[in-house]
């Protein structure tokens, strides 16, 4: 992904709710927690943390939806329900968006993974550093320094 790739848009799967990122992910991930395997029916979720600054919603009003709490808001399309963004209290600098929104995802690439106490034994995540649960806020940091470093 070079700096020509952007603006790069996306939508949900019928297309009522758009999104566009105007600057390159801050850090990628694959989360295996137990919500985000229910949340998307898989194995585990795929986010690209994106500075917030550079996330807006060009099309309809995402509603919030899945598992709902003081720390998560999920937002998804009110039409057809795709998970599309979530925002995390005390992280408001960034919008963690759904890789496979964007027209072309192929881009993607998890630099970390987490939950890896609740990861399934049959699946394997080509990501550079992996945690039992999340990173801690001072390890935080410094992925997103290593990630910037090299991508």
């Amino acid at each position: 992904m070079t700096a020509s790739s952007f603006p790069m848009t996306g939508s949900c799967r019928c297309g009522a709710t758009g999104i566009e990122v105007l600057a390159p992910p801050a850090l990628t991930a694959a989360c295996h927690c137990r919500g985000c395997q229910k949340m998307s029916s898989s194995a585990f979720s795929l986010t690209a943390m994106f500075p917030a600054e550079a996330f807006r919603v060009t099309k309809g009003a995402p509603v919030v939806g899945g598992a709902k709490g003081e720390e998560l808001s999920h937002f998804c399309c009110p039409e057809c329900q795709t998970w599309m963004f979530t925002r995390i209290t005390g992280v408001e600098g960034f919008v963690n968006v759904r890789p496979t929104m964007f027209g072309d995802s192929s881009w993607f690439s998890p630099y970390i993974e987490t939950w890896t106490a609740a990861k399934h034994p049959f699946v394997q995540v080509a990501a550079a550093h992996s945690f039992e649960h999340f990173p801690t806020m001072e390890e935080f940091g410094g992925l997103l320094e290593a990630y910037a470093a090299q991508a």
